[in-house]
């Protein structure tokens, strides 16, 4: 029988154990994001008050305010056959299969801010600042409706 000797190698300086801590932080926090964006995308709600337009939902939320939109402009569209508003490019946003959010290029080359999930039912609203809203509603035509309501009701 012979013996035999271990010489263990020197443990890594723990400066190498915070690459592994850094990494994990990382992942946490994609987790996290990734959690908020799943709860935030069956949770976006847009309201209309005497301010405005608010869209809650995610970080591209904001109060549009009634001067910067042309509700006389406003309509119901269908995106799967209204081929010039159709998103091209995703900017700034979210795009996923049924889901598009924030900032998107438009076929005919306008900038667009979007909370689409069905694309069959999108009220697309121009407004003053440079883009168009498009929000997908179960009734897009009442939305342009109580916004123009709201809007007389301040004049």
């Amino acid at each position: 029988m012979t013996a035999s000797t271990v010489f263990p190698m020197i443990p890594a300086a723990s400066k190498s154990l915070w690459f592994f801590v850094i990494i994990g932080l990382v992942l946490v926090g994609a987790l996290l994001m990734m959690g908020w964006l799943a709860w935030s995308m069956r949770h976006a709600m847009f309201t209309v008050s005497n301010e405005g337009l608010r869209l809650q939902g995610d970080l591209y939320g904001r109060l549009i305010p009634f001067k910067s939109l042309k509700l006389d402009e406003a309509v119901v569209t269908n995106l799967n056959t209204d081929k010039d508003h159709q998103p091209k490019w995703r900017t700034m946003g979210t795009g996923l299969p049924g889901y598009a959010a924030g900032w998107f290029k438009l076929r005919n080359g306008m900038k667009a801010l979007l909370y689409v999930t069905d694309r069959t039912h999108v009220a697309r609203i121009p407004t003053t600042e440079g883009y168009t809203v498009m929000l997908s509603v179960a009734d897009p035509a009442a939305l342009i409706e109580e916004l123009k309501r709201q809007q007389q009701a301040l004049k």
